[in-house]
């Protein structure tokens, strides 16, 4: 007989979570059932791809202690757990799930340059609630852009312009995990030539939240006139319609340090209109945004601004590319640094709609939220590195908004190989309690008894 004793160093948990542990080499099968404490059942799913443990089980913790008997051995079919369903919405959908408590299509890209090319998860919902938080499939979440997204790079992000490749790492019904990887195109910067990357997505059945890992080449760089090894911006996006927000507040763990405003959009968007209005005759791809881009900027799709500085466009030229955006980070770094936008203090979460450019900055964190207010709905991050600085966006012009690790000016912040854990649920009123649990890290005890 086999038993693991589980240690929960929080004292019991507001969700369920994922345990993963080692047994010895006698125990064959790929699905065990299990017995916790009281006698309910869990089945165990064996992992093929972990390099310290060849099993794992969804666990509701009561207390700080919770016991699996290993019972016997059962075929997959017998197993009640995720659901691989037909892709109903993008074309580019690798593969399309049900978690239990996720709805969700997870895509390659189109590598067409646009919003609606993303790869990443694309129309994410609560099975319970069955609202989709990206209805529009014009964003995504998981996406991560800078360094190689930035003001002085001329690239538009990763995620619009590659088609990423997709392997199944754990394939089962208790959890998947796939890796996402590719080649991210080149910008202006050759120090940033030729990087790639690994995304590993990890989900489990019934369990409210999913774990990544972004793997980059090594690199150093300097964006803002700082230099930057091996930090990138990791960007989750929502949508909910022009007048709409999914989220209406933005909380951190120990409160929120923060500032108002971002003066590098504002400077950005003043040399898309610039461009746009001028009487210079460019190229046709040039001619071609310029019909895109009317008066009415504020509701268009952010991307859109930028797709007129990336190489990749071959909207301008290298030179134009450079020319401009010289100017709009000389200017947008002065403004950044003048002390108009005193450091603020809030020990409730932030309004962000209601500041200027419905944007704003904060400090560090490991655990932070985007809560929607009228259905006590929240979204919660918990990072096992602290991301330096956060870029916040709540825009009801457009219904956009993002969640981002970066600092003014496109300055990225979270460390490479960071383990992020993301949550959502009714958890507006708990939500430090639920990212307690992402954070716990439970000891384990294998005990074979003849």
């Amino acid at each position: 007989m086999v038993k693991v004793k589980i240690f929960n160093p929080q004292n019991g948990s507001k969700i369920p979570l994922p345990v993963k542990f080692k047994l010895p080499a006698e125990i064959k099968g790929d699905y065990w059932v299990t017995k916790n404490s009281k006698g309910e059942t869990i089945v165990a799913q064996r992992l093929y791809h972990d390099e310290e443990n060849n099993f794992v089980a969804v666990v509701t913790f009561a207390g700080a202690q919770e016991e699996l008997t290993f019972d016997h051995e059962i075929s997959v079919d017998q197993v009640k757990g995720i659901k691989e369903i037909k892709t109903t919405q993008e074309k580019d959908a690798y593969v399309h799930l049900n978690t239990g408590k996720f709805d969700f299509e997870l895509c390659r890209g189109t590598a067409m340059g646009e919003g609606s090319s993303k790869w990443g998860l694309r129309h994410f919902m609560a099975v319970d609630e069955k609202k989709d938080l990206l209805p529009s499939g014009n964003n995504a979440i998981g996406g991560f852009y800078g360094p190689f997204f930035t003001p002085d790079n001329g690239l538009i992000n990763p995620a619009e312009h590659i088609i990423v490749d997709i392997e199944p790492i754990e394939d089962g019904p208790v959890m998947k995990k796939y890796r996402l990887f590719g080649r991210i195109p080149d910008g202006l910067k050759p120090e940033l030539h030729g990087k790639r990357f690994a995304l590993d997505w990890s989900f489990y059945y019934n369990v409210p939240f999913f774990s990544r890992t972004y793997q980059v080449d090594h690199f150093q760089t300097t964006v803002n006139n700082r230099s930057i090894v091996d930090k990138i911006t990791v960007g989750d996006e929502f949508e909910s319609g022009i007048g709409q927000l999914v989220f209406d507040r933005f909380a951190a763990y120990d409160g929120v340090w923060y500032r108002e405003g971002d003066p590098y959009s504002g400077q950005l968007a003043k040399k898309v209109q610039e461009l746009v209005h001028d009487s210079q005759k460019r190229s046709t791809r040039f001619e071609n945004f310029r019909k895109q881009l009317t008066d009415n900027m504020e509701n268009a799709h952010w991307d859109l601004y930028w797709r007129l500085f990336s190489v990749w466009e071959n909207a301008l030229t290298p030179d134009e590319i450079e020319t401009n955006l010289q100017d709009v980070r000389q200017k947008a770094f002065v403004l950044a640094e003048l002390n108009n936008r005193p450091w603020l203090y809030s020990s409730d979460p932030v309004n962000v709609s209601s500041v200027p450019d419905q944007t704003i900055f904060a400090g560090p964190a490991t655990k932070s939220a985007e809560i929607n207010t009228k259905t006590g709905q929240a979204m919660i991050w918990q990072t096992d590195q602290a991301a330096s600085a956060f870029q916040i966006v709540q825009r009801p012009q457009s219904g956009w908004q993002n969640w981002g690790t970066n600092a003014e000016n496109e300055c990225p912040s979270l460390p490479v190989g960071s383990l992020i854990h993301t949550a959502y649920g009714p958890y507006q009123d708990n939500w430090r309690e639920v990212a307690d649990s992402l954070a716990a890290i439970v000891k384990i005890k294998t005990e074979i008894h003849a």
